[in-house]
């Protein structure tokens, strides 16, 4: 979503009146929205400034007012893919909800808007957000920020945090799962299990960072107990991972285990599993990674390892409004490690 108000086009005679009458709401509901006071649901809120911007009434003299820490709009840009929003939404709904918690909780108006990026996550044009300079602060998600993005921000000197996100130059506040230790934590897992063959899926030899991180973490478990790795090297995406699985799971008869990069691509894996005729975990043990909605509701339960998401979200809200009221603090990196949430789709090997 975006709020068009161009700078210094303001109509003075434009009245929290004129917005109510707009609207069909009382003066009353556009005032509380304005001054980011409690009593107003978020959905009326956004719709309130939306037309305050679009009539002219000047709304950044009300909010400028309302935060202590200067901070009362954020810019929430999230990746989209082109051909796959909902892709997203699995791992990102619950950290959007944590942002948007934080922020009705401290009044800080809150928009949206979606940057498409490649399959490696790196935007294909840029932000809209950045161009039309409307939000206080900026929140990346899930975005690797490349040279011409960096370039933009840099210009505006606005305050940002990269949550499960990163840049090119790592000189930005972040929020990130430790993607490394979980990683290693779940092969160790599998390895106590009983499992010695155990493949990776859902990795390329230079992947998104974080994805990076699972696959090192796995080489160096791996590695640890000398055991020889063996890849599924495709995208973390289920278009991809299906098809790789069906080539993979008949060529490498001996893995008995397979660690995925995401859970997407751990369900996907099951579901080339079930169509090959093999049984999990009977057959095959799969360990998933992000413990998203889905993979409690799939046959067998996924075992994986969880992230607080929804932490993560707040978490990054917080930090960006102490960015926006300690510009010159140090920069702050703040790493969530994962945990294990057993369920029905690993089982020890038993030969």
């Amino acid at each position: 979503m975006s709020l068009n108000s161009p700078a210094g086009n303001h109509h003075t005679n434009v009245t929290m009146a004129d917005i109510a009458q707009d609207l069909g709401v009382s003066p009353a509901t556009v005032s509380l929205a304005l001054r980011n006071r409690p009593g107003v649901s978020e959905e009326t809120r956004q719709r309130i400034l939306q037309t305050a911007y679009r009539l002219g009434y000047p709304v950044e003299s009300v909010q400028a007012r309302a935060h202590p820490a200067g901070l009362n709009s954020i810019g929430l840009i999230l990746k989209t893919h082109h051909d796959d929003e909902l892709r997203t939404n699995y791992f990102y709904a619950p950290v959007l909800a944590g942002i948007e918690a934080y922020c009705r909780e401290q009044h800080i108006n809150l928009f949206y808007a979606h940057l498409q990026v490649d399959e490696d996550n790196n935007p294909v044009e840029p932000p809209r957000l950045l161009k039309e300079q409307q939000a206080g602060g900026l929140l990346f998600v899930g975005i690797l920020l490349n040279e011409a993005a960096l370039r933009m921000i840099e210009r505006q000197s606005t305050p940002l945090v990269l949550v499960d996100a990163y840049a090119v130059h790592d000189v930005y506040d972040a929020v990130v799962s430790d993607s490394e230790a979980g990683a290693y934590d779940a092969v160790s897992y599998l390895i106590a299990q009983g499992h010695r063959h155990i493949a990776i899926a859902g990795s390329l030899p230079h992947s998104y960072p974080s994805i990076q991180e699972r696959r090192n973490g796995y080489l160096r478990a791996m590695a640890e107990h000398d055991l020889s790795p063996v890849f599924m090297d495709c995208h973390h995406h289920r278009e991809e991972a299906l098809p790789a699985a069906h080539q993979f799971l008949p060529a490498h008869p001996e893995v008995t285990a397979v660690f995925s990069c995401n859970d997407e691509v751990a369900i996907a894996v099951m579901e080339a599993a079930r169509s090959l005729g093999i049984n999990v975990p009977d057959q095959l043990s799969i360990m998933g990674f992000d413990n998203i909605s889905l993979s409690q509701h799939v046959t067998p339960a996924l075992t994986t390892m969880r992230i607080d998401k929804m932490g993560m979200g707040r978490l990054a809200a917080q930090l960006l409004l102490n960015r926006a009221a300690h510009p010159e603090m140090g920069q702050v990196r703040s790493v969530i490690r994962p945990s294990l949430v057993e369920r029905e789709s690993v089982r020890p090997y038993s030969s």
